[in-house]
């Protein structure tokens, strides 16, 4: 198990000022060697911002962006989110696909939903968008690697692209790569509970160890420890690897009946645990990020559908999911208001992070040269144009089924 990423919830202030962005590189280098001095490899430094359009005003989108940047670079932040793209102002998700063109380190989000529980159709819509223009940018459609989708999602989750702040104060919280802890839980287990109680057992004990550092660290700088998200990320490599996990259970192949129940045991059991939590603290199945999934993703056996269909019991939702090029924005849409819907009924944060190759088709092999991303092949997505009144622009309530 490693740590992914400590993320510093930070407001950088317009203009721009670089003490607070050193103030926080500082802390962030010292958590790193307070993390590692406990036993724990840190993969990167992250920061995250309030959504920019809440702190600037459209003409000074780029420009900022831009010294942001560069600035949280210089004090060792290798990644910056900037936030999501908010429901009433539409102008910020137009401009997400020329700031994604002008940087390599930026990440962005848009909201699908509203606070009061509503679905914008035109913020789907602009989601929708945005990831068709995004796929051209880079090649094999990688820029949509660094914008998401954003159903539900509340503030200081650590993973990117949902990472957001709020307010002003800064914070921080762990965004944890843990998917080996499962593989050896279930690997050889003689029972479910027995799966179940090991798996609990691991994440108890690093959970202590890694909040006992946090807090001390929070006391030390007086800066608030959010907590853990211990959504068990995986890595390109079987012992890593969630789909590994779940098929341990006795799954022939994700993908086959039964693998809705072992995403659901392995979710139940994360609930179990008891740990300090932030984000979202469930199954993450990024079909590109897990070797197992990308090999049942190419073999036909795991499909967007099926993945839509996991994320009622557990998870992000649609991660990492390679699509055909020519996939069009109101085929896109559709995925993407199916995820709003479940994630409001559900009253759970989902995400979409679907990256069109251009080029490719369903059933193609992708071609990523990324040591983070497994190869696989690009899948169908069953969507067809939404009309009448699904295909207009009105925002409407999903109320939860069981409020809470």
């Amino acid at each position: 198990m490693r740590i992914r990423s400590i993320t510093c919830f930070i407001h950088p202030r317009w203009p721009l000022s670089e003490l607070v962005l050193q103030k926080a590189g500082i802390f962030a280098q010292h958590a790193k060697q307070a993390f590692e001095t406990a036993g724990y490899t840190v993969q990167t430094l992250r920061m995250a911002t309030p959504p920019f359009a809440e702190f600037l005003v459209p003409e000074d989108y780029a420009h900022a962006a831009t010294r942001i940047e560069v600035f949280a670079h210089s004090e060792g932040f290798e990644y910056v989110a900037m936030g999501p793209a908010l429901t009433h102002l539409p102008e910020s998700y137009e401009i997400i696909p020329d700031l994604l063109a002008s940087s390599g380190n930026l990440f962005f989000s848009g909201h699908l939903t509203t606070q009061q529980s509503q679905i914008s159709l035109p913020a789907v819509r602009a989601c929708a968008e945005v990831i068709q223009r995004a796929a051209p940018l880079e090649k094999d459609g990688f820029a949509n690697l660094r914008f998401a989708a954003l159903a539900n999602v509340p503030p200081y989750a650590p993973f990117f692209p949902a990472a957001y702040h709020q307010g002003k104060a800064p914070a921080f919280a762990l965004a944890l790569e843990a998917a080996d802890l499962a593989v050896s839980a279930f690997t050889g287990a003689e029972s479910l509970e027995s799966a179940r109680t090991e798996l609990i057992n691991q994440i108890t004990t690093h959970a202590q160890a890694l909040e006992a550092v946090g807090e001390r660290l929070a006391h030390a700088y007086q800066i608030e420890f959010k907590g853990l998200d211990f959504t068990l990320a995986p890595f390109p490599e079987p012992a890593k690897s969630l789909g590994n996990a779940l098929e341990q259970l006795g799954l022939p192949a994700i993908g086959l009946s039964g693998s809705l129940a072992a995403a659901a045991f392995l979710t139940d059991t994360l609930d179990r645990a008891s740990f300090k939590r932030t984000g979202f603290n469930g199954l993450m199945l990024p079909l590109l990020e897990d070797a197992t999934l990308a090999k049942r993703g190419a073999q036909g056996i795991l499909t967007v559908t099926d993945l839509l269909l996991y994320a009622t019991v557990c998870g992000t939702g649609l991660d990492t999911i390679p699509l055909p090029g020519d996939t069009s924005v109101e085929q896109i849409h559709a995925v993407l208001l199916d995820l709003a819907a479940l994630s409001l009924r559900l009253n759970k944060p989902l995400t979409a992070r679907l990256m069109p190759i251009p080029g490719k088709q369903a059933g193609d092999e992708t071609g990523f040269e990324f040591e983070f991303f497994a190869n696989s092949k690009v899948l169908a997505l069953p969507a067809e144009p939404l009309t009448g009144l699904l295909g207009g622009d009105e925002t409407f309530n999903i109320f939860s089924r069981h409020k809470p």
